[in-house]
């Protein structure tokens, strides 16, 4: 698991680089464009330790994206070179024809620990997302309440964080990435320490958002039935040096009926591909990095 540390730093760095955001009241989404390209990306931690190799793959605007796989494939450092917190050996990551090189304001992400300030307010930690855009505060608060009220939470605005159940940080963590205006959610397992029935709840509170947003988002998870419950498209990984070795496109009309045939059957062809490619104990390494030694960051 990457070191806890290190995805804050990071994490505030990126909110920090949304200097002069021009924030539009409308979103427009077309559903062909590519917005995003890995072209034979592949990742080493040192020389000898290859934890991705040879990814290729593309996702549309507006498109909702799961990834799969054996735990400690490489899921999660796939991820984070999406969002430019880690380089790759080789490859090219591009967004609409530029390439990915460092973190930026149209990349945002939302971590497995929801990453709250516990000093401030709901309203508090929205607001934050917006502290270097080139808007008045009044303005500023308008938006922020406009992302509370879509995460169904605006009457919570004033509350602490220690007040709120784990579901709803993870609402006020949803709130706070979106209210950049980013073109691209990276979320990495953000319901896995929710227990099943909040879980299910943020799920459905997921989907509404997403369709209301047409937000692009790629989305780390090791629950098969969330993967398609929630996605346009599925990447099933290997064991690490993972690889995507199939790819599913999910068209299940929506909301999605987990106990339909459809959805069993799906199921049960992705947990069939996934135990076939389940790694050696050893291979589990890759979630027990400590990124801070790895990329050798100094936390003073």
């Amino acid at each position: 698991m990457p070191h806890r540390a290190f995805t804050k730093n990071v994490f505030q760095a990126t909110l920090l680089l949304t200097n002069k955001l021009n924030l539009p009241n409308t979103i427009n989404y077309v559903a062909s464009d590519c917005i995003l390209e890995l072209n034979n990306v592949n990742k080493n931690f040192d020389q000898d330790f290859e934890v991705i190799r040879d990814i290729t793959f593309e996702a549309k605007n507006g498109e909702f994206v799961c990834f799969v796989g054996p735990s400690g494939c490489g899921k999660t450092v796939l991820l984070y070179a999406i969002a430019g917190f880690l380089p790759i050996t080789s490859g090219k990551i591009s967004m609409q024809g530029e390439p990915i090189n460092s973190v930026g304001p149209d990349r945002m992400m939302v971590f497995q620990d929801h990453m709250l300030f516990p000093w401030k307010t709901v309203m508090g930690n929205v607001l934050f997302g917006l502290s270097n855009c080139d808007i008045n505060q009044d303005q500023k608060i308008i938006v922020a309440e406009n992302y509370l009220n879509l995460v169904d939470l605006a009457k919570f605005k004033d509350w602490p964080i220690h007040k709120l159940s784990g579901g709803m940080k993870q609402r006020v963590a949803f709130a706070r990435a979106l209210v950049t205006d980013p073109k691209i959610l990276l979320m990495d397992e953000p319901f896995s320490s929710l227990d099943s029935i909040a879980r299910r709840q943020l799920r459905k509170n997921l989907v509404e958002i997403w369709q209301k947003t047409k937000k692009t988002i790629l989305f780390v998870t090791h629950s098969i039935n969330e993967a398609i419950y929630l996605a346009d498209t599925i990447h099933v990984m290997g064991a690490r040096p993972t690889t995507i070795n199939k790819t599913y496109s999910v068209d299940f009309a929506r909301p999605r009926d987990i106990a339909s045939p459809n959805f069993i059957k799906l199921a049960k062809k992705i947990e069939g591909d996934i135990e076939a490619a389940s790694p050696p104990f050893d291979n589990d390494m890759v979630s027990q990095i400590n990124l801070k030694n790895v990329l050798n960051i100094n936390n003073k």
